[in-house]
């Protein structure tokens, strides 16, 4: 069962109803709103974890709503609009939306958006010092991972690197990404250190290699097979 509350913004009561209808059959709390003077006024006393907010309504359309959500939440939120133009999802994207969708959709592949938006928004869990994911077991504190049993021989960088993608299962880092969380901002190295010591961990990991996957044309992301 899901504790996580949506709201839905649109002028549109079929819309809304939709909408409301296929995300509680999913476990989630739905809020509604047909407008963005409305939502505003709930956000203030109930704060979602997700919006869903139309393009074209009325008094406040959802680009003006969400420069006004923006200055005071840090909410996710999804675009609808009947409007499928580059510019549009262009500028919605740049308003802070974490995604846009063109109506008429299939309501599975809304509640995929949402649950892609969520994974890569909610809070990270708390740090431990010691944790394990699938087969690997990290402890932050000796700076030792292990993977079935097998103790690996890691550089600090190799140890920095293999955690930074293992704590975040199925997230994808760029290389420029991954290059400053784990060689920091000043480093004026290539991204292609990035690619050598994927290269490394992958032969250190040896039979548990693909824990670490290559995304064509990104960069990469831990996934437990």
């Amino acid at each position: 069962m899901n504790e996580l509350t949506i709201m839905i913004i649109d002028d549109e009561a079929a819309m809304r109803q939709l909408v409301r209808t296929f995300l509680e059959k999913e476990g989630y709390t739905v809020l509604e709103a047909a407008n963005g003077i409305d939502a505003l006024s709930t956000i203030e006393k109930q704060l979602p974890d997700l919006l869903i907010v139309d393009v074209m309504m009325p008094y406040m359309d959802g680009f003006a709503f969400t420069k006004e959500v923006k200055r005071n939440y840090d909410l996710p939120l999804i675009f609808l609009s009947a409007k499928g133009e580059e510019w549009d999802k262009i500028h919605g994207l740049k308003l802070g939306g974490d995604d846009y969708i063109a109506k008429p959709f299939h309501p599975g592949e809304l509640l995929a958006r949402i649950e892609s938006v969520l994974r890569r928004t909610k809070p990270a869990p708390p740090k431990t010092d010691r944790y394990t994911i699938g087969p690997l077991i990290l402890d932050a504190n000796a700076y030792k991972a292990t993977v079935d049993g097998r103790t690996l021989s890691l550089t600090l960088k190799e140890f920095d690197l293999l955690s930074r993608l293992a704590q975040h299962p199925e997230k994808v880092f760029t290389r420029e990404q991954l290059l400053q969380a784990v060689w920091g901002e000043e480093y004026n190295g290539s991204e292609r250190t990035v690619d050598t010591h994927v290269k490394t961990l992958r032969l250190k990991l040896k039979e548990h290699a693909a824990l670490i996957q290559t995304v064509w044309g990104v960069g990469y992301k831990f996934e437990v097979l």
